[in-house]
């Protein structure tokens, strides 16, 4: 039988807590009393008789543990942090707020951190490593390797980005997955991968290219990911392309058919505005009637003149003394 998923299965429920300073002093206070009514009982041993004196005891050691019992529900919480609390497995709620508090000592605090975070696709983290509470390995991050990946047309590219996020909920960034970073991290990959194969690298036909349409690559790629952390509790802030090349096989060839039709392009326009210059200078002449031309003696200039605008060198003239004919 196939069960609807939900489509918030865990709700965050925000909770104020105490504040701890209160209980700070009730608990202080408490401990102490513990330590004076134990070394009260035992100092006054005889007097007292044993039914009281253990009576005494016991009660100052109960109310000792319960006062070390009762610092355990004590927390500070940094600006931007937060604590998913829980009890024996049961999810009670979320501390969004920073401060000093008091819960109940029974509950399971998980930190959540609130800040903006933002990696590098391609980058690989190794958290440090304690060992008795010493930093044996400090955390580490890898240089980027950009994902090879072929685009719409088949090419193969190398791409990568940055992705800027935050944590917005965090009962689901607790529950819904297994570790939200490593999550964030491999779904960002895959849709920049799935992104740059629906797109060609560039494009001559002013369709979306992932070189020439760099906004809208960044909203589709932002879009793309956000719809992939959605049930993480993550938001997605921005995500940008941060590396854009061919391949190196490749590379040479793509270089070459970019320099070919740069020249081309070039030439198209030079010879455009070569005929302008060539229909301006027949039209001069004829007008202000500097000069009769036949129809030989026209092709003759023109031929000459779109020689001399159109040639990449400085033109050598032939000054020629005699006639045409």
């Amino acid at each position: 039988m196939n069960h609807p998923e939900s489509t918030d299965s865990h709700p965050e429920k925000i909770i104020k807590p105490t504040s701890g300073w209160m209980p700070l002093a009730i608990l202080v206070t408490t401990l102490l009393f513990a330590v004076l009514l134990f070394v009260f009982a035992t100092v006054n041993n005889e007097g007292l008789g044993p039914f009281v004196t253990g009576t005494l005891v016991v009660i100052a050691l109960l109310t000792f543990f319960a006062s070390l019992v009762g610092m355990i529900g004590f927390m500070a919480i940094a600006p931007n942090q937060a604590r998913v609390l829980l009890l024996f497995g049961e999810y009670k709620g979320s501390v969004l707020d920073s401060g000093f508090f008091w819960v109940n000592p029974f509950y399971t605090q998980t930190k959540i951190s609130l800040r903006i975070r933002n990696f590098e696709t391609g980058v690989t983290t190794t958290p440090e490593q304690k060992v008795a509470g010493q930093v044996v390995t400090h955390k580490t991050r890898s240089a980027s390797r950009p994902s090879k990946v072929n685009d719409r047309d088949g090419n193969p590219i190398e791409i990568s980005a940055v992705v800027v996020w935050k944590v917005v909920n965090t009962a689901e960034a607790t529950f819904e997955v297994d570790d939200y970073e490593d999550f964030v991290a491999v779904q960002s990959e895959a849709a920049l991968r799935n992104m740059a194969s629906r797109h060609p690298y560039d494009s001559e036909d002013h369709e979306i290219s992932l070189r020439g349409s760099t906004q809208e690559i960044s909203d589709q790629l932002q879009i793309d990911i956000q719809e992939r952390l959605e049930k993480a509790g993550v938001k997605v802030i921005e995500a940008r392309i941060s590396h854009l090349a061919y391949a190196p096989e490749i590379a040479a060839a793509m270089l070459q058919r970019q320099q070919a039709h740069a020249v081309v392009a070039a030439r198209s326009k030079i010879v455009e505005g070569a005929v302008g210059m060539v229909q301006m200078a027949l039209d001069r002449l004829s007008q202000q009637n500097i000069v009769e031309l036949d129809d030989e003696r026209r092709v003759a200039m023109v031929s000459n003149l779109l020689v001399v605008l159109c040639s990449d060198r400085h033109a050598q003239p032939v000054i020629n003394a005699g006639s045409i004919y």
